[in-house]
């Protein structure tokens, strides 16, 4: 156990267990078959419920409210909004332009209600969740920043590229490759940071409001991390392979035009293949295990109570690499074991440092607040299925 459950810090602790859990996943998994998938909204419910119940801080665990009815309408009304979407665009394809700006309005309008249903129907020791961000600030940080990043970044590489291999100014078409790569380095933190603040800072128990307040460099370090080591394995797999990667992408055009390459060549694309997965793996688990410690211990709740998160990159790509292997071994049938061990550890290395008494904050906060949780009943709706 870590040092920091010493004192007042209470350790967050998962007491699922996997034999348990197991027979709930089953019943889930066949359920949703024979149901042709109908099932698996109420094996949501379950899935959350169990987890939420199992997962507890100072003997005060967390409860998930929401029904399988609501989670079904939810799907039904996305899946009918997708066909409609793509029966119009087929038949009317002029419209098309309009109905991707109207999707981009859209896109934020349903993460802010699924933010608001997940966080409703979610309490912490009878004190329900709430979320409180407006569509607006979610159109700039999930959809406009990102465009915006995304087109910079294109032109300025786009641009370096066309001019180094069409009229020839090499210099100049590097210095635009350059910005790119660095534009790229510090945009992709700005998104994420501007996401995880509006996420965070609209979450409430009860009307205790939660605060992310971190400065940039956090982001661009973890960013920094992740990309080094994607660089690292490119640097070294250009070195250890070689000319063998020219001979690799021949193979491939050779089996598109239906000719017969060569099986040494098709060897090293596969190697190639792997080596992807090599560098973007670590990469994200990397980055995935330095914000979540971002976010946690730059976070605080009304009533000066704190959070520490200690999840360590190399432990949490070993679970993640572990749990696959056993599971592909298995066939599927260790994936309960594989999702009960995730979540212990996750448990495990988060913490709360209270401001004050727990009994005292959760009193007030139902004191305060069970009136509004009442009226969430009639609030809650329905879950968009937006992947949050």
């Amino acid at each position: 156990m870590s040092d920091l459950s010493s004192g007042g810090t209470q350790q967050f602790e998962f007491r699922g267990k996997a034999g348990e859990w197991f027979g709930i996943w089953i019943v889930n998994l066949l359920l949703s078959i024979i149901t042709i998938g109908i099932y698996s909204a109420w094996a949501k419910v379950r899935t959350k419920k169990y987890f939420y119940n199992h997962t507890f801080v100072q003997d005060r665990n967390f409860d998930y409210h929401a029904t399988g009815g609501q989670i079904l309408i939810g799907r039904l009304i996305f899946i009918g909004g997708y066909v409609a979407f793509s029966l119009i665009i087929s038949l009317v394809p002029f419209l098309g332009i309009i109905l991707v700006l109207g999707l981009l309005v859209l896109i934020p309008w349903l993460i802010v209600k699924s933010m608001q249903f997940n966080a409703r129907v979610s309490s912490f020791s009878n004190v329900r969740f709430n979320f409180v961000g407006k569509t607006g600030r979610a159109f700039v940080v999930f959809i406009l920043m990102p465009i915006v990043a995304y087109i910079v970044i294109a032109a300025l590489l786009g641009g370096g590229g066309a001019l180094a291999f069409t009229s020839g100014s090499v210099a100049l078409g590097a210095i635009l490759g350059i910005a790119g790569i660095v534009v790229m380095f510090f945009a992709f933190p700005i998104v994420d940071k501007a996401v995880k603040q509006y996420v965070v800072n609209n979450y409430r128990l009860g009307n205790a409001e939660f605060l992310l307040d971190v400065s940039l460099k956090p982001f661009v370090k973890a960013f920094g991390f992740a990309f080094g080591w994607v660089l690292v394995v490119g640097l070294l797999s250009a070195l250890l392979l070689g000319n063998s990667v020219v001979g690799a992408f021949e193979a491939l055009e050779a089996l598109d035009n239906g000719g017969d390459p060569d099986p040494a060549a098709l060897g090293v694309l596969g190697l190639l293949y792997l080596l992807f997965f090599v560098a973007l793996l670590p990469a994200g688990f990397i980055y995935q295990a330095m914000i979540r410690n971002t976010m946690y211990n730059n976070t605080t709740l009304t009533g000066g109570h704190q959070f520490r998160s200690t999840v360590g990159p190399a432990k949490l790509l070993w679970i993640a690499l572990s749990n696959a292997i056993v599971v592909a071994f298995t066939l599927g049938l260790m994936l309960p074991w594989a999702h009960v061990r995730m979540h212990k550890y996750l448990a495990t290395q988060t913490f709360l440092i209270p401001g004050g008494s727990l009994d005292d904050f959760v009193g007030k906060q139902v004191e305060d607040g069970m009136s509004v949780a009442d009226a969430y009943t009639d609030l809650e709706g329905v879950d968009f299925g937006m992947p949050l």
